[in-house]
């Protein structure tokens, strides 16, 4: 028996992804001057507006003037000069304070930055290059990635993506069925001159042999859109979780990740755990691999470790965990070390998605590198 899977994106410029991105720049700006400066920052924005407040801990001072210059580059690189919401004239309220005495006595012998769970998955689509990610959530923020590629001057900002997969009843993916897309444009573009521009779009990033030509296709399905960013809803930072991670398709922790140093282990953890789950798969060990841990704060070992491959592992489980206990260091200061995450990396996740993104040299998204299947093979 066949079943639909579906998950959904959203672009740079939605207004939840507008505050992930500032609160992530502001991130940036402190670890460039301080490596092991903490931080938990929250965004809200809404009609030319940008609040900022949270906690931060540095041994180097950051301005006003500085936060204020970060704030208003994001959003310029993001391409907001509309009426409602322009980089040069939207008001910013900073009302950042510094860290807890508690919090951070509680920490400083590399504890964890707070209690919780999270999550780590990877999956291996048969016949398609996916990044070891659910298809639907691949293909969502693929083409909402693509349409910003095309930088057209009728399509403004704000857009979401919607993608619903058939699968056979052995998960394999067979086709798309419904592909959503609903894009901000300007008030002089007409609709169907919008369907014009994002069709092309969504067809070359769709692969062929799963016929998007024969999906349905919903495009601005509600009408026109404007007004939009946040001019039309107002945003917040850590809004848009499953957007950030795998669509659905496995467990969020349930912290976000925008905001927060590595101290965080809601956000360092669940690299660490992508990361491993991603080198499992790759090395053959499972064609999917779903990893769980927990953290108590203050405290570097984490509390327990879980992982169940869904029945496509090609070895005993129990080895795997065994394997990573062993080899792998869980606790905060581990997890820094091995995915060197003290550096200013973190903008670019805050739009697009935290995983199934390219590893680069400098330092971005290191959890998504293949250098573990070597070691994870001793596992077969």
């Amino acid at each position: 028996m066949s079943y639909l899977f579906t998950s959904e994106a959203v672009s740079c410029g939605h207004p939840d992804k507008i505050c992930d991105q500032i609160s992530d720049a502001i991130l940036d700006l402190h670890l460039a001057q301080d490596p092991n400066a903490h931080t938990a920052i929250e965004t809200l924005a809404t009609t030319n507006h940008v609040t900022i407040a949270g906690e931060t801990l540095s041994k180097t001072k950051i301005s006003i003037d500085q936060i204020e210059e970060v704030i208003r580059g994001t959003v310029k690189n993001i391409g907001y000069e509309q009426s409602g919401f322009h980089w040069k004239t939207l008001r910013i309220e900073n009302l950042l304070h510094t860290q807890s005495a508690d919090i951070a006595e509680g920490i400083k012998d590399f504890g964890a930055g707070d209690q919780g769970i999270m999550f780590g998955y990877a999956k291996k689509e048969t016949g398609f290059d996916t990044e070891y990610m659910p298809l639907a959530a691949f293909l969502s923020n693929k083409i909402l990635h693509n349409l910003r590629l095309q930088n057209n001057p009728d399509i403004l900002p704000d857009a979401k993506s919607q993608v619903t997969v058939e699968y056979s009843n052995d998960g394999t993916a067979k086709k798309v069925t419904k592909i959503v897309l609903s894009t901000q444009h300007t008030a002089k573009t007409p609709l169907d001159k919008v369907a014009e521009i994002v069709k092309p779009i969504i067809f070359n990033t769709i692969p062929e042999k799963l016929c998007p030509q024969k999906a349905e296709l919903l495009i601005n399905p509600a009408g026109k859109f404007v007004i939009g960013g946040p001019d039309g809803d107002t945003g917040l930072t850590g809004r848009k979780i499953i957007v950030d991670t795998y669509g659905g398709y496995a467990p969020h922790g349930g912290g976000a990740f925008s905001g927060k140093d590595p101290s965080k282990v809601d956000r360092s953890a669940a690299y660490m755990l992508r990361w491993l789950a991603k080198n499992i798969v790759a090395a053959n060990l499972a064609k999917e691999c779903l990893l769980q841990i927990s953290y108590a704060i203050g405290k570097a070992e984490p509390l327990s470790l879980y992982i169940n491959c869904k029945n496509t592992a090609n070895t005993d489980e129990k080895k795997i965990l065994q394997f990573i206990k062993k080899n792998i260091d869980l606790t905060p200061k581990g997890i820094i070390k091995a995915l060197e995450l003290k550096k200013p990396i973190y903008l670019p996740t805050a739009a697009y998605g935290h995983f199934g993104r390219q590893a680069d040299n400098f330092g971005h998204f290191s959890w998504e590198k293949e250098n573990l299947v070597t070691e994870f093979a001793q596992c077969l």
